[in-house]
């Protein structure tokens, strides 16, 4: 079906033709009708299969036939989980608004709030955001959705697996329940999930469409595995990369660092490739994407960051450097070519650390894949310098030696503190060397009090020298008690200890203690006074 048999205005026709879409894909056949009618719709459809056009066509049919808002509000909102698809959106939505006024916006963390923020205040007509940002935005009182007619889930399924739902659920939570709106709902699978937030947000009774539900992958993509060692998976990745019939490839790895060794090893062997992970900041990230839909940039080295959401047009190959641990990171990996109705290969390499991961993966797309067979005399030779990690297991930037293999090569083994080359085994296998002990010497005050001691002719120590060198002239000597010179009180008590017990009963008090019986007898008084008080007040 053409698009002309559409009833769509001739700007927006225009724009679809400048595009260079002539015919309706499958999911654009049998949706189109639906939404530009009005209706909610639930659409399944595999990745790259034109749903993009689907719900941008329905919205500008219908904003344009409609009076334009004055409050500059936005009036569309497209939901979808990654930043890369929040771009691609754009993309797409500049191509066919190309011949009539439609001003959007694309909303996603990782970038500053002004631009965004200055977009908002001039006005928009469609916002196409992350979950995140959006409700930052919203929050701050920055974007309104009280004027929102159409509301977009892109990619639901991939929502839910992002833990994106409660923001889901509490985005549609803050939308006009008086005003009428038609909400679209997109995804690769339809699962309980997909259906209870359909159930809860859009009207009764959704259109569904289901385009090739049963059919995992795309037919026109060509799947291949190599039975490769480790040893053997660069050279083999770079005997597929230098095969004329690759134009632009993506290759996929398990790891960060992974895809790092992997884009400086393949720099240094003259293929220049990007690297794009988690750790790429958002301005980096938006330059690669860009130059690999140019193509100025024919090589990329992802992990599954980029497996979803990024949507680039005549990629030729697909290749696993690592076979997946999850089957459905498969799919979605070798998606990224045969887009449009275009035919693409994926070549997956595997090895033995990831051959388990085979049969799980044939089982979910229910097909064996071929096995395809390279002599190793074929095989590229890899010849840049060893790899080096930094401290931590953290790469060093592949970029910075990347193309320069006459660079100092340092190898695996770490630098130690004293400048080696030698690992940590080989640094504790080296014999110690022993401790010397220093004798302590001397101080100045000690040699102050304690003179040296002189000798005469003999090499005898003199009397004089010795006493002299046994005193410490700084301190007084403390002269030690005679025997006998006790205090009298000590005297008196061991003469009593001694004494038989009648004779110490009939001693006098005033004897034992050593005082004078004068001063006993006036002590006894007051003290029998003070109890004589205590016992009249008692």
């Amino acid at each position: 079906m053409k698009f002309e048999i559409l009833d769509l205005k001739p700007e927006i026709l225009k724009g679809v033709q400048d595009a260079g879409f002539e015919h309706c894909t499958p999911i654009q056949e049998q949706s189109l009708p639906e939404c530009l009618a009005g209706k909610d719709v639930i659409a399944q459809s595999q990745t790259g299969s034109g749903k993009t056009a689907v719900f941008l066509l329905t919205i500008f049919s219908r904003l344009s036939a409609a009076q334009p808002g004055d409050s500059g509000k936005p009036r569309a909102l497209v939901m979808v989980p990654t930043r890369e698809l929040a771009t691609q959106v754009i993309d797409d939505c500049v191509k066919l608004c190309k011949h009539f006024p439609f001003r959007s916006v694309a909303v996603y963390g990782g970038v500053e709030y002004d631009k965004q923020i200055k977009a908002f205040k001039q006005g928009v007509d469609l916002v196409v955001a992350t979950p995140g940002r959006m409700i930052d935005l919203y929050k701050s009182r920055t974007l309104s959705l009280d004027n929102i007619e159409i509301f977009v889930i892109d990619e639901a399924d991939r929502m839910f697996d992002m833990g994106f739902a409660p923001d889901i659920i509490y985005i549609a939570g803050q939308m006009p329940k008086k005003k009428p709106r038609q909400t679209m709902l997109f995804s690769a699978t339809i699962d309980d999930n997909v259906r209870n937030l359909a159930s809860r947000y859009m009207k009764p009774d959704p259109a569904m469409i289901e385009i090739e539900p049963d059919q995992v992958t795309v037919n026109t993509i060509d799947q291949k595995v190599i039975y490769v060692s480790n040893e053997e998976k660069l050279p083999m990745l770079m005997t597929l990369l230098k095969r004329g019939e690759v134009e632009r490839s993506i290759i996929f790895t398990n790891m960060k660092r992974t895809a790092e060794m992997l884009g400086w090893k393949l720099a240094a062997n003259g293929y220049p490739a990007k690297v794009l992970t988690g750790d790429v900041t958002q301005e980096r990230r938006h330059k690669i994407i860009e130059g690999m839909k140019s193509g100025n940039i024919k090589m990329l080295v992802a992990t599954d960051v980029a497996a979803r959401g990024l949507h680039i047009d005549g990629i030729t190959h697909v290749i696993n450097y690592d076979l997946p641990e999850d089957a459905a990171n498969y799919v979605h990996r070798i998606g990224r070519t045969a887009r449009a109705g275009k035919s693409g290969k994926a070549y997956s390499l595997v090895c033995e650390d990831h051959v388990l991961n085979l049969p799980e993966i044939e089982k979910y797309i229910e097909r064996k894949i071929e096995n395809e067979w390279i002599e190793t005399s074929e095989m590229v030779k890899d010849t840049a310098p060893e790899y080096s990690y930094g401290r931590g297991g953290r790469e060093k930037s592949f970029e910075r030696k990347a193309g320069k293999p006459g660079g100092p090569e340092r190898g695996r083994k770490s630098f130690s503190r004293d400048g080696s080359k030698d690992s940590p085994k080989e640094r504790a296998a080296r014999p110690k060397p022993e401790m010397k002990v220093a004798k302590p010497q001397p101080s100045d005050q000690r040699k102050r009090r304690f003179p040296a001691v002189e000798k005469d002719a003999g090499g005898h120590a003199k009397p004089e020298s010795l006493a002299q060198e046994r005193t410490r002239p700084d301190r007084p000597r403390r002269e030690r008690p005679k025997p006998g010179s006790h205090r009298p009180v000590q005297r008196k008590m061991e003469e009593a200890a001694q004494a038989p017990p009648s004779a110490v009963t009939h001693q006098p008090a005033a004897e034992l203690s050593g005082m004078d019986p004068k001063d006993v007898k006036e002590k006894e008084g007051i003290v029998k006074r003070f109890f004589k008080k205590i016992l009249k007040k008692s």
